[in-house]
């Protein structure tokens, strides 16, 4: 075994309690989630007993009040959490970011009393959410989104279909945005939906390159009818939720794409410690060191970018042209890196016996999700230079 084996991100954490955490989310990650990933992702099995068990262990509400069963961790340390779980398995890490979007709205727009009667269970109780905002002609524009609740006496009926929802079919429960009112942004509201609730289905989940223990799905919403008790904010104001909410989410996503980045980064350098070729290994040769050092510092920086976003946050600061900007850098970086460790690899690279051709296939994904990277130039333009012209 080469003694240049990579080691352990070296973490600059705030306190000794974050620093126990990302040991014990080290330990999980080794003994529960790295030895099944490989082939349970070919498989396209979801590890449903990994987020019990991340629930139990306190992983599943780290930003949250501890008042409600939340971890009551900083941004920076929580994304730092979800870095080391998308480096063990993306299914994982990815799954803890929908999940903690999904909780979002409750935990920041909920009344006291919707926070107190469905966050512990949210936060702590073994549930799994899903965030539903994007609907088959709505991806990009979402804003124009179909989905109706109409008011029913106490109760709201709410009709349509939701599209790409990670956790879709086997979540708890989904935060829905749905129209109330008048067509555009000012028109939609958000919605508390039990998984189990009448009316409410999944598709078969998409056939998906990459990501496949992921559950990825269509959500069905026929007649689902919800007490007022779960409208989440105000009447009209589901949309400023929703993109409040990805704003954290984005950097959620950022977090992950470094993980995959660095877990890609691993497997090249142990591959090129160990590959021999004319008489030495191949780390030794200058062009491979160089293309190493460049995948490096991609992580560095993305790494940096991501947690200068979060401590914006973190400080109660404007951080939406960060958290884009971080989700557009962390996300190609993660692309750049792991099609670069395929290359290192060679014709190995290319097999499913090593992981770096999963890596590349998942990392694609990043760039797609919760705000393509066009929209993310959109995003930091706006900020940059103000709307355009219509």
């Amino acid at each position: 075994m080469s003694d240049r084996a990579p080691q352990p991100v070296d973490r600059q954490l705030p306190t000794d309690e974050a620093r126990d955490l990302i040991s014990l989310v080290r330990d999980i990650a080794q003994r529960e989630i790295v030895p099944g990933a490989a082939q349970e992702e070919d498989a396209g099995r979801f590890p449903r007993e990994v987020f019990t068990l991340l629930s139990d262990s306190g992983l599943l509400g780290l930003p949250y009040d501890a008042e409600f069963g939340g971890g009551e961790q900083p941004y920076e340390v929580y994304l730092q959490v979800l870095e080391e779980l998308a480096a063990a398995r993306l299914t994982v890490g990815l799954g803890v970011s929908v999940h903690t979007l999904a909780s979002y709205a409750s935990a920041a727009y909920g009344t006291k009393e919707q926070q107190a009667e469905y966050l512990p269970a949210m936060l702590g109780g073994g549930l799994l959410g899903a965030y539903c905002l994007s609907e088959p002609a709505s991806g990009s524009d979402a804003a124009s989104l179909r989905t109706k609740a109409v008011r029913d006496g106490d109760d709201w009926v709410i009709t349509g279909t939701k599209a790409w929802i990670t956790h879709g079919g086997i979540a708890d429960f989904y935060t829905v945005m749905a129209r109330t009112g008048e067509e555009g942004p000012r028109g939609i509201t958000a919605f508390l939906v039990p998984g189990d609730a009448d009316g409410l289905s999944a598709a078969a989940p998409e056939k998906k390159m990459g990501l496949k223990g992921s559950p990825t799905a269509q959500v069905h919403l026929d007649g689902v009818r919800v007490p007022d008790a779960r409208r989440i904010g105000d009447e009209g104001q589901g949309f400023a939720i929703a993109l409040s909410a990805l704003d954290s989410g984005r950097l959620g996503i950022a977090a992950c794409a470094i993980g995959v980045a660095q877990a890609a980064l691993d497997e090249a350098v142990s591959y090129a410690a160990g590959r021999r070729q004319f008489g030495k290994p191949i780390v030794d040769f200058q062009g491979l060191r160089f293309m190493l050092a460049d995948m490096a510092t991609q992580i560095e920086a993305g790494r940096a970018l991501y947690l200068s976003a979060a401590r914006l946050r973190d400080a109660g600061l404007p951080f939406a042209k960060q958290a884009a900007m971080a989700k557009l850098h962390c996300t190609d970086t993660a692309m750049r890196v792991t099609t670069d460790a395929v290359q290192l690899l060679g014709g190995y690279g290319y097999t499913a016996d090593f992981p770096a051709e999963r890596y590349m296939r998942e990392a694609k994904v990043l760039q797609i999700v919760e705000g393509t990277n066009q929209i993310q130039r959109m995003v930091i333009a706006r900020h940059l230079a103000g709307p355009e012209e219509r």
